[in-house]
């Protein structure tokens, strides 16, 4: 009885201290961060929930900035990753080197790559072929890597951040569909109000910013993530969510006439998924104690639009991913 009360009590303890950090992590990342609000969030309800994020965003809108400001709150290892045309699955993963010992002797020596972090920044991730971009598929689902046939866990929590470029397409490898799918959300960053913008030239232009201290450490992360999958969620809220996702698949018995005209490939469950853990990251985040349909409709956008692939009849007649989604919430009612 002790043992599981000192458990509920340890649990209140995380379940509290998410509750009064939102405050404390904007007040810090408003040192060199302005605006971005709903990024912001959706950002750390990834790294609540424990799932990886897709930043699309033109070039100069702070994304790699921001990841790092978080990734020091959280007190967890950064490391940057510039794919390019010419990088190599090794050059991310690591790649053993011959050794030789003081006392002569030979042997083959495993040199950790750069995903070997808490935090990695994957910049520009479709400026890679297919092959390299791969290299992250064993990494984001089993975090861990496997070199000559040896596994080697990678260090916990571990969370991939990539970022793509979304106006400068020429000589760029789009992620595969089975790649997409790992990441929780697509975050989209756009550019910022006019006020804010004057803000950032000013802030950036007249002083260095003050050092972001931090606030948490990396068990702090892990217990977030135990905490946040018990959030209680009905049965009906969960039916929504996948009601949501099923809705976007064409060829089913169900599927709505504008599914079958505008898309060619739909969410599948894992979409459902992240949709209810996110929910109960962001109903955390928020103080309160349990998910709602709310929380599913705020999420709907940044977990479907990069598992929703419009048809060409769509695209000529200017329909993108957001609008389906639009149509989506529209369509399927709320419980």
């Amino acid at each position: 009885m002790t043992t599981e009360l000192d458990a509920f009590e340890r649990e209140q303890r995380v379940v509290e201290q998410i509750r009064g950090s939102r405050k404390r992590i904007d007040a810090e990342l408003s040192k060199v961060i302005v605006g971005q609000a709903d990024v912001v969030q959706q950002l750390l309800i990834s790294l609540f929930a424990g799932g990886h994020c897709l930043i699309t965003g033109a070039p100069g809108l702070a994304k790699t900035l921001l990841v790092r400001s978080i990734a020091q709150i959280f007190h967890l290892k950064f490391q940057r990753i510039q794919f390019t045309p010419d990088l190599m699955p090794a050059d991310i993963t690591g790649t053993e080197i011959l050794e030789q010992s003081a006392e002569g002797q030979r042997k083959m020596q495993f040199v950790k790559g750069p995903i070997f972090g808490n935090v990695i920044l994957a910049d520009e991730i479709n400026r890679t072929p297919p092959k390299t971009q791969a290299a992250l598929l064993e990494a984001m689902q089993e975090h861990q890597v496997t070199v000559a046939g040896v596994r080697y866990p990678l260090e916990e929590p571990f969370f991939v951040l990539a970022t793509q470029n979304p106006i400068e397409m020429e000589g760029t490898y789009p992620l595969p569909e089975a790649q997409l799918d790992r990441f929780m959300f697509n975050v989209l960053i756009d550019y910022l109000p006019e006020n804010d913008e004057v803000a950032v030239v000013k802030q950036t232009t007249s002083r260095r910013p003050a050092p972001i201290e931090p606030l948490f450490t990396g068990d702090d992360v892990r217990g977030f993530h135990e905490i946040v999958q018990k959030v209680p969620i009905a049965e009906d809220v969960i039916r929504y969510a996948v009601r949501i996702a099923a809705t976007s698949r064409p060829g089913q018995s169900a599927t709505p006439q504008f599914i079958t005209d505008w898309v060619s490939w739909g969410a599948g469950t894992r979409a459902a998924q992240y949709m209810v853990l996110g929910a109960k990251a962001r109903a955390l985040l928020a103080g309160r104690n349990n998910a709602t349909t709310e929380d599913i409709r705020a999420l709907a956008h940044a977990t479907l639009r990069h598992r929703i692939l419009v048809g060409y009849r769509a695209e000529a007649e200017g329909i993108t991913a957001e609008k389906v989604i639009d149509r989506i919430l529209e369509v399927v009612p709320a419980p």
